[in-house]
């Protein structure tokens, strides 16, 4: 089970990823294993030396008894002096947390790929959606000869 945030890669430039574990309670890791999450519009923040994914949606489990906030903040665990790594960067170079994926680990650990973006501009946009039509076009005629 793996959940993609597709439109991170559509509105930013990555330039690194790091993995991390994520703090969830017992409903959360339910719905998370049944894929009823979301990624769309989520994001990083470093408050008081912790790292949190704020607007990260699970949607609640229904047998639960505990009602949680689908889109409560949820803490990421990382090292300290990673989590000081990425509040420079983001301080100085004004780059953006953003989640990449949602998946659990071989020891059944949920963990997040988190990554550095830098937000793109729109001619950044334009400029990769033609170079992906290009590339299928050029596929489509080596396919058509042969």
């Amino acid at each position: 089970m793996r959940i993609e945030n597709k439109k991170a890669f559509h509105d930013y430039e990555i330039l690194e990823r790091i993995e991390a574990g994520i703090v969830l309670k017992g409903a959360e890791v339910k719905s998370l294993r049944e894929g009823k999450a979301s990624l769309k519009d989520s994001y990083g923040k470093i408050e008081n030396g912790e790292i949190f994914l704020h607007n990260f949606y699970i949607a609640p489990y229904p047998a639960s008894f505990e009602k949680i906030d689908p889109l409560r903040k949820k803490k990421l665990l990382l090292h300290k002096n990673q989590i000081i790594r990425l509040g420079r960067k983001v301080e100085e170079k004004g780059l953006t947390i953003v989640p990449l994926s949602v998946y659990f680990n071989s020891k059944g650990l949920a963990k997040v790929e988190i990554a550095l973006a830098k937000g793109k501009k729109l001619y950044d946009k334009r400029k990769e959606i033609k170079k992906r039509e290009v590339e299928r076009e050029i596929q489509r005629r080596l396919k058509e000869k042969w």
